[in-house]
């Protein structure tokens, strides 16, 4: 049974440029019949254009898991540290609403 443990193991490895991580605060899926695609990009405050930092691509299966495994992480993150904020998810009328006027504003 241990030999089974030890072949069932895998060895993650975390490069130093991939741990920095990159941030981003617009995530947009979109979906055929074969695979899940998960666009993360980064909205400036004032900047019309903004670009995809980083592109997913889930089967199904994968994705499910990945929409189980945030919604337990979710849960243990708020019975810590209380309820997060609820952002309404809807469509607007020409499709997702995209936060755009986020951050403090000033002058320079």
């Amino acid at each position: 049974m241990e030999d089974n443990k030890k072949n069932n193991q895998i060895d993650i490895q975390l490069s130093e440029e991939v741990a920095q991580g990159t941030y981003s605060n617009l995530a947009v899926i979109t979906h055929s019949s074969s695979e899940f695609v998960v666009d993360f990009i980064r909205i400036m405050p004032g900047v019309p254009k903004a670009d995809v930092k980083s592109r997913v691509i889930l089967t199904p299966e994968h994705a499910k898991r990945l929409m189980l495994a945030l919604q337990d992480n979710i849960s243990k993150f708020e019975s810590v540290n209380g309820p997060i904020k609820n952002v309404d998810g809807g469509q607007g009328p020409q499709g997702p609403i995209i936060p755009m006027g986020f951050g403090p504003t000033g002058q320079a």
